[in-house]
């Protein structure tokens, strides 16, 4: 498994030479939303599709 400081270097090498620290933060974000979906993913810890509706919308299907 790649760690965390090999996985930044390789995201900030591939920023253009203009990106902005907000890009940069905007990336590093990005990339954490990311791995922590996948991880729940993989823990098992999501929702269908319905069931998703049925919490945001009070669904009484």
């Amino acid at each position: 498994m790649q760690s965390v400081k090999d996985m930044a270097r390789k995201l900030i090498e591939h920023l253009p030479d203009t990106a902005t620290f907000d890009d940069l933060m905007y990336e590093f974000y990005v990339r954490q939303k990311t791995e922590a979906g996948l991880k729940a993913v993989n823990e098992g810890r999501t929702l269908s599709h319905d069931e998703a509706r049925k919490r945001l919308l009070g669904d009484a299907d």
